[in-house]
């Protein structure tokens, strides 16, 4: 359990870790291309570990050292892993992994926590299954098991369904370069968290591989071209920058952040013209971006392109003036908990609000109590809540060690605020 206290007078300058987004992306693109990548300022935490121990497994030379990893890839030839690999709770990895997996002439063992069995994997099997890969899952008492194996695989033509994650699309997009002949893909409905397939394409394209694409609804990938190894830089992690920018919101304080994209692809920097739309300042510089908070208004918004942040937004929300309308967040039931069951519990502890259907939520900004928050096991709860403390005292969050997840110094950065 942590207290937060109530901080004074929020003026701070930050640095955020890198994109865990780009991170885990450039560590499988890079041990796809034949020969020594560099990455600079990965994200380190339990989910990119996840992904990086399965690449050992696979035979990929890999070396992970403070602020960058050098990784020898062999050209889309991996090595089928001799025990099965645990993935814990880190959807990313889960799907990634499975489709790397399909490359691989053998056979894969994929073992994810408990809470994955509510998270979708069966769209991204069936588009395997249709290139000739054996794939399945098995629920487990206590973990879900997904089995490939392969022989190669097969391109051709694929249509899969954007509605449950994005993330089938560029686990695909990522191994198209080394599949036995052109792959194209058919995005059928509207596709959720588009941002993050354009972070796919952009990683991809940084090693040398060209994306054909008709908005988000169909993507190839010309035959012959694979990855090319290359020095690639992450850039901060704008999900986790949104966290200070809150920060900043409720207090009426101001904090910039040091070494952040204004121009990201990041989805998440969305979060900025949000803050914007609800009386925060935001200035913007070639590398960096400050919020100066404001009075806060209520405002009605579409965060499908940025589920990431809508915790933050809900717990931002409390603390403005008027009623908030967070709509097209269905798909959060699917995320590390039931995250709009899971931010309507914990905001109504502290005396907020808040009414909620299958795909929305409405918040009325209130004045806020202190409580002992639950954060489900799940990062963005805890840290997102966490941010209430900087305001209302008695703000304390049970199982804070989560945070690991996507970002350990969550706690030594937030400290460093006051």
């Amino acid at each position: 359990m942590r207290e937060i206290k109530p901080i004074k007078h929020l003026d701070a300058t930050v640095r955020i870790p890198g994109s865990k987004s780009y991170t885990h992306r450039a560590l499988i693109i890079s041990s796809l291309a034949k020969g020594r990548s560099i990455l600079i300022n990965p994200l380190k935490c339990e989910d990119t570990d996840y992904t990086a121990n399965a690449l050992i497994r696979f035979g990929i030379p890999l070396l992970w050292d403070d602020n960058r990893i050098e990784i020898f890839g062999l050209g889309g030839f991996l090595s089928p892993p001799k025990e099965r690999i645990f993935v814990g709770n880190s959807g990313t990895s889960l799907r990634f992994l499975t489709a790397i997996a399909s490359l691989i002439k053998g056979r894969t063992i994929l073992e994810g926590s408990s809470r994955m069995k509510s998270r979708p994997i069966d769209g991204l099997l069936e588009a395997l299954r249709l290139m000739a890969v054996k794939a399945h899952s098995e629920e487990k008492r206590d973990s879900l098991m997904v089995f490939i194996e392969s022989e190669g695989l097969n391109g051709g033509y694929i249509k899969i369904g954007g509605k449950e994650s994005s993330q089938f699309i560029s686990g695909l997009l990522m191994i198209a370069p080394y599949v036995h002949k052109k792959l194209e893909i058919e995005v059928s409905g509207d596709l959720v968290s588009k941002p993050y397939v354009d972070i796919t394409i952009d990683t991809m394209s940084a090693f040398g591989v060209k994306v054909m694409r008709e908005g988000y609804r169909y993507f190839s990938i010309r035959e012959g071209g694979v990855y090319k190894p290359c020095e690639f830089q992450i850039e901060s992690d704008a999900s986790n920058a949104s966290y200070f920018f809150s920060a900043a919101a409720i207090t009426g304080g101001k904090v910039r952040i040091e070494k952040f994209n204004p121009n990201s692809l990041q989805g998440d920097t969305g979060f900025l013209r949000v803050l914007e739309e609800m009386g925060c300042k935001v200035i913007r510089g070639e590398d960096w971006v400050e919020v100066q908070g404001g009075k806060l208004k209520g405002i009605e918004i579409d965060m499908r392109k940025m589920p990431d942040v809508v915790p933050t937004l809900a717990v931002t929300s409390s603390f403005a003036q008027g009623k908030t309308l967070i709509k097209n967040i269905g798909h959060l039931r699917y995320k590390e908990s039931d995250r709009i069951t899971a931010i309507a519990n914990e905001l109504k502890k502290m005396g907020i609000d808040v009414e909620v259907d299958d795909g929305s939520m409405i918040i009325k900004g209130g004045s806020a109590h202190g409580a002992d928050i639950e954060t489900y096991n799940d990062h963005r709860m805890a840290m997102s809540f966490a941010i209430a403390g900087l305001v209302v005292p008695g703000i304390r969050i049970l199982g804070e060690q989560c945070v690991n997840k996507s970002f350990p110094t969550f706690w030594k950065t937030l400290e460093a605020l006051y």
